[in-house]
């Protein structure tokens, strides 16, 4: 569970639970998958799901909320601190070349070094940026803020990609 909010400068920090009620106010047909065994334990995988009949194996979440290392493979974001976690969203190729000076999985020329473990920074998935995932240690109210647009963005791209594999009815 969570830690509850806290307060500083008079502002509420964002927590796991802060994010995911915004979510689920501000977004409709959403399935969340919150597992409580297993490798996923404690994290959050946020769906598209309007018919509600959400099969994991089949459908990708569009954000997710991770709250520990993977060993060797996710590590470098050092989620084993207390109560750190990572809210990641998969955006699209332009919001991602919009935010960082070029495209997912395209070689750079200028410096793109980031301090992965650094809280309240947007910045490119330590493992899935090449496939136009960004992610933010433990968002202050501001950040959040800003990364609303991109939640949207991902949450849009999910349900027209949905509409357009359904049948035509006439």
């Amino acid at each position: 569970m969570a830690a509850p909010c806290r307060s500083f400068s008079g502002l509420m920090d964002m927590d796991q639970d802060a994010i995911i009620q915004y979510v689920t106010d501000t977004f409709t047909s959403i399935e969340l998958l919150r597992p409580t065994d297993g490798p996923g334990a404690g994290d959050t995988f946020i769906y598209y799901a309007p018919e509600h009949n959400l099969d994991p194996t089949h459908q990708m979440p569009f954000a997710t909320i991770v709250t520990k290392d993977y060993g060797d493979f996710d590590n470098t974001s050092q989620l084993d601190r207390p109560e750190v976690f990572r809210l990641n969203i998969g955006v699209s190729r332009d919001a991602f070349r919009a935010l960082f000076g070029y495209a997912p999985g395209e070689e750079t020329t200028e410096p793109t070094e980031y301090d992965f473990a650094a809280l309240d920074r947007l910045m490119p998935h330590p493992v899935y940026a090449p496939q136009s995932w960004v992610c933010v240690l433990n968002p202050s109210p501001e950040t959040f803020e800003a990364v609303k647009p991109l939640l949207a963005d991902a949450y849009s791209r999910v349900a027209t990609r949905h509409a357009r594999s359904q049948p035509k009815r006439d």
